[in-house]
């Protein structure tokens, strides 16, 4: 048994690096979608401030036929001014030049709005243009360095494969399986020493007959409050005594005891 117990330490750490890189594996591809959603929100909103810049050149060119109307209308009045003869007509006259004049006034006013307006959105087009060749730079070099990343981790995954092969003969798979999950589970460690009384996992005090068993070392026994593989390590000045629970409390560790299976329902 003991020579199992050292194989469980060394492949404990391996399984925790190889569930860190797998979860590096899923983190890489993250940061470039992260990226490509900014790039297709920036073409978005590109889009739209294109075809605010359309309707607005659009609107421009009605200001621009309706002032010129409106000048064309103000000059023709003041022309018939000559011709008149009449206080009446006069009067008319008058008023047709004023509201030409004040509808020109106002027209003159909308056109230079819409065309500072105009003006503005070609500017942040332009900004927007700059903006997106900038995150479609950062896309592909994301898009590069993803693939690179992805072939180092993968290597290094296949490394720990070999590794946890070369490690598992000998070990029941039963075992095995469940150690993986408590690996998993547990911030990466799986197997940890009793000292004295206490699992140094959890740092829980032990009953006496199971702390007895673990010291025997010819069965696995299972830690009852954190789950993991219990083995003995003699440690000097290690508080020796026990807190005295009644062993009916906790039956035997086994394989089949102490680990909750709903905690790893997702290992599965």
């Amino acid at each position: 048994m003991q020579e199992v117990f050292d194989k469980l330490r060394v492949l404990q750490g391996v399984l925790a690096k190889k569930f860190a890189v797998l979860e590096e594996v899923k983190e890489i591809p993250r940061t470039l979608e992260t990226k490509e959603e900014l790039l297709n929100r920036g073409k978005r909103t590109y889009i739209e401030k294109h075809e605010r810049l359309e309707k607005t050149s659009d609107e421009l060119k009605a200001l621009r036929i309706a002032l010129d109307e409106a000048e064309r209308t103000r000059e023709h009045s003041e022309k018939q001014m000559e011709q008149i003869s009449t206080q009446r007509e006069f009067e008319a006259l008058e008023k047709e030049i004023k509201d030409a004049s004040s509808r020109e006034q106002s027209l003159r006013k909308s056109l230079l709005a819409k065309e500072k307006y105009f003006s503005e959105l070609q500017e942040q087009l332009e900004e927007h243009e700059q903006l997106m060749e900038i995150q479609e730079e950062e896309v592909k070099t994301e898009t590069e360095k993803k693939d690179v990343l992805l072939s180092e981790k993968h290597a290094e995954i296949e490394s720990l494969l070999l590794q946890e092969a070369n490690l598992t003969p000998g070990i029941d798979e039963s075992i095995l399986f469940k150690f993986e999950r408590i690996i998993k589970n547990k911030a990466g460690v799986g197997i940890v020493p009793v000292h004295g009384h206490v699992c140094q996992g959890c740092h829980m005090t032990l009953p006496v007959q199971f702390v007895n068993d673990v010291r025997k070392g010819d069965d696995f026994r299972f830690c009852p409050y954190c789950s993991r593989v219990l083995y003995w390590e003699d440690v000097e000045g290690a508080d020796m005594v026990a807190q005295h629970t009644d062993d009916s409390e906790i039956e035997e560790a086994g394989l089949a005891d102490f680990v909750d299976s709903d905690e790893f329902d997702d290992l599965i």
